[in-house]
């Protein structure tokens, strides 16, 4: 059958092969899919980096605030185990004061108000003593005095508020007139908190003088204090709690927990 054609002598096919109608109208060409534009991509590529970052800090905080707990309280454990195995197999032998003074820990501090159980103590307040999850004993630029040497002085200690073990993390909780309890293999000393300073300069070390005047103490004595990084997960300021021996109380053969741990 021969083709159509119109009043110019067109023929169907081949309008259609102009991309037009039978009727001259024109016909609708699929297309393929646009190609974003410039900004369009851009933007795309930017959301991509932000989704990106947001994993890799979600990561990090994981990593600071729960595993490296883990990793620190793991490590104090086994020192602590070091210590009670030392303790252990010593009983019985008159150890001078300094024998206490081990690489492993030198006691436990108790702060019930915490509500973190034992925290082995150590000697001195570097990164790398206080991210093995303990507490430690200042030894510059003020040096603690040891209770178990018996003389006037400040037993200073610092420890984490947040990670590596973050044994001082509530240490807001603690109250005047609550007790810190220091355990040593022979004895328990009982302190009682008198003075708390929720925040001052990370540079003020008048805090851990052995008169510790700025908590109102005027004259020698028995003190603790306990410092560490204030608000939580920073560490621009310090926090700081003071006591002031009760009372020490000798360690008898079932280790019976004073009163104030019971």
């Amino acid at each position: 059958m021969a083709a159509t054609t119109d009043e110019t002598g067109e023929t169907a096919a081949d309008a259609e092969a102009e991309g037009q109608g039978p009727g001259g109208g024109a016909r609708d060409v699929p297309r393929g899919p646009r190609r974003p534009g410039r900004i369009a991509f851009a933007v795309s590529v930017f959301g991509e980096l932000l989704i990106t970052a947001g994993l890799v800090l979600g990561l990090f905080v994981v990593y600071s605030l729960w595993w490296t707990n883990v990793v620190a309280d793991r490590q104090a454990d086994k020192q602590a185990d070091k210590v009670r195995d030392n303790w252990a197999s010593s009983s019985g032998k008159n150890d001078a004061p300094g024998a206490l003074d081990t690489k492993d820990g030198i006691g436990f501090l108790h702060v019930p108000a915490m509500k973190n159980g034992e925290v082995l103590v150590r000697k001195g307040t570097s990164t790398n003593v206080l991210n093995t999850g303990v507490a430690g004993y200042y030894t510059d630029p003020i040096k603690a005095v040891l209770p178990t040497t018996g003389k006037d002085g400040n037993f200073t200690l610092a420890a984490h508020r947040d990670g590596h073990g973050a044994k001082f993390h509530n240490i807001d909780k603690v109250k005047k007139g609550d007790p810190i309890v220091f355990e040593t293999k022979d004895d328990w000393y009982v302190y009682k908190v008198f003075a708390i300073l929720s925040e001052t300069s990370k540079y003020n070390v008048k805090v851990t003088a052995q008169i510790p005047k700025q908590a109102g103490v005027k004259k020698p004595g028995h003190y603790i204090t306990l410092t560490t990084c204030t608000p939580v997960y920073t560490s621009e300021y310090r926090y700081v709690v003071w006591g002031e021996l009760e009372r020490v109380q000798k360690v008898d053969g079932k280790r019976t927990l004073p009163k104030e741990l019971r």
